[in-house]
């Protein structure tokens, strides 16, 4: 199957092919991997409206998102989150070098968090 773009209809099977975590045994621990987008999002609308933001914790989310999906992590999770979250992310994808080095893409045009970078550097 070919994924030029994710939907609703191959999101799944998309994060099926590229899952690889050798220590998984049911689907319950892929779930629960999976799950990790949807802390992240949490996270970055908690900061969006409070301004907290808890740069560990999502990076400790991304660490093991891009252990067991490897690159399949960045259009997991352009897929599930708004697009007012996206130059957040993607802050956090230039600090850990994990941007792809695609042709021109909306990545690549995307501005970064400046204050999320900040953070970022300040660890």
């Amino acid at each position: 199957m070919r994924f030029e773009e994710l939907n609703e209809s191959n999101y799944l099977l998309f994060a099926i092919k590229f899952y690889n975590n050798p220590q998984a045994v049911t689907k319950d621990d892929f779930e629960d991997d999976l799950k990790r987008i949807k802390y992240i999002k949490r996270l970055l609308k908690r900061y969006k409206n409070t301004g907290e933001l808890k740069t560990h914790l999502i990076l400790n989310h991304l660490t093991v998102l891009f252990n067991v999906f490897d690159d399949a992590t960045v259009p997991l999770l352009f897929y599930n989150l708004e697009d007012e979250l996206w130059p957040c992310i993607k802050s956090f994808f230039v600090f850990l070098n994990r941007i792809p080095e695609y042709p021109k893409t909306k990545i690549t045009e995307l501005k970064e968090d400046e204050y999320c970078l900040q953070q970022l550097k300040e660890i």
